[in-house]
């Protein structure tokens, strides 16, 4: 199978999606690799060390696109990479469709096999090929909502940990999956107030457990967040619904109630943010104030650390990756159900529920087309 890699298109995207092992296990395997030239550079990653593992270096990305049987990415295309899609082509990489109707008629129009990072689920009901990028975007939401809660960034001016005589900040979380937990952890090794709120009283009860009683932990509700965020001087949203529109729970009312000054940082605006007053930004232009609030919602924030994301990334994806190379698309798909519930479209129509229910299109099951 010949498998692609074009170079990242999105704002300040400097991921990519394969690293130079992946492709030397690849090409051992018999498959062959296209890389589009610098591919991985911001990355730290060089032209030489993907030739040297077996790629072959093309000097455009239609040579990629045009070339591969399947295109192996970090996010999802861009409105420049859409006249590349045709029904024989298979796309691996994050997707989060639910908010973005116009890619998702762009796939279906296109008959394209897409699958998507996010929406791979196992067994267990874990998402392998999320957790890396949440995990890293858990623990950056605090480092970013340090940096901004200071006076020249246009914060409050609180050092997040205070000092002996000082308060510290008061940090919340919405959510206490991997983002939740991994911001939590940051958070409360920096010295921050933490609250995490969370509907799920059983996943409240092991991140008790886990800090002893170090954070606050509340059963989520309407009044809960209100009073939790009008206190907070940093409030981080991480909930997810597997492939659906992030849930709004911080209403404007609730924003506009927050001190001035204060910080929220939406790590859900992959799947269209967690306020209502949110809208994705971009490395380039990150931040904005409603109601003198500042907002970070950069939809695409591991990229700020590309050379450990990238790692990070591709451990999870490449068992996947190999598996649609060495068995073939559909047979891959048809071989394991977590891959399956990771295809969104296909044959033209959408097979992953929660993107049809998002938008309000047609939903089809993926084994009526395999």
């Amino acid at each position: 199978m010949i498998i692609g890699v074009p170079r990242e298109v999105k704002d300040h995207e400097s991921r990519v999606g394969l690293v130079p092992h992946g492709v030397s296990a690849l090409v051992e395997a018999g498959h062959e690799v296209l890389v589009e030239t610098r591919a991985g550079a911001l990355s730290s990653l060089t032209d030489e060390e993907y030739l040297e593992a077996g790629a072959r270096i093309v000097p455009a990305a239609a040579e990629v696109w045009n070339g591969a049987q399947v295109v192996v990415k970090v996010k999802e295309p861009q409105p420049s990479e859409y006249g590349f899609f045709r029904p024989d082509l298979t796309l691996f990489t994050y997707l989060h469709l639910a908010p973005i109707a116009a890619l998702t008629a762009r796939l279906l129009e296109s008959k394209v096999t897409a699958i998507a990072y996010e929406t791979i689920q196992e067994q267990d009901g874990s998402l392998p090929c999320l957790t890396p990028m949440s995990e890293v975007a858990g623990r950056m939401a605090v480092q970013v909502g340090a940096q901004y809660l200071e006076a020249p960034n246009g914060g409050r001016g609180i050092l997040l940990g205070g000092v002996p005589g000082v308060a510290p900040a008061n940090v919340v979380i919405l959510g206490g999956g991997v983002v939740g937990h991994n911001a939590a952890k940051i958070a409360h090794g920096l010295g921050a107030n933490v609250t995490l709120i969370d509907r799920n009283l059983n996943r409240l009860r092991e991140l008790d457990d886990i800090y002893m009683g170090a954070l606050i932990t509340l059963a989520s509700n309407s009044w809960t967040i209100k009073e939790s965020v009008r206190q907070a001087d940093l409030v981080i949203g991480a909930v997810l619904i597997p492939g659906a529109s992030a849930p709004r729970l911080v209403r404007r009312d609730m924003i506009a109630q927050m001190k001035r000054g204060s910080v929220v940082v939406d790590v859900a605006i992959d799947q269209g943010g967690c306020f209502e007053t949110s809208h994705a930004t971009t490395h380039t232009d990150p931040v904005y104030f409603v109601d003198n609030v500042l907002h970070y919602c950069v939809s695409n924030m591991p990229a700020a650390v590309p050379h450990t994301s990238t790692y990070a990334l591709t451990n999870a994806t490449f068992p996947y990756l190999m598996q649609l190379a060495s068995k073939g698309v559909a047979a891959a798909i048809r071989s394991n159900p977590a891959m399956a519930r990771g295809v969104n479209t296909c044959q033209g129509k959408c097979v992953y529920k929660a993107v049809a229910d998002s938008q309000g299109i047609e939903y089809t099951d993926l084994a009526a087309l395999l």
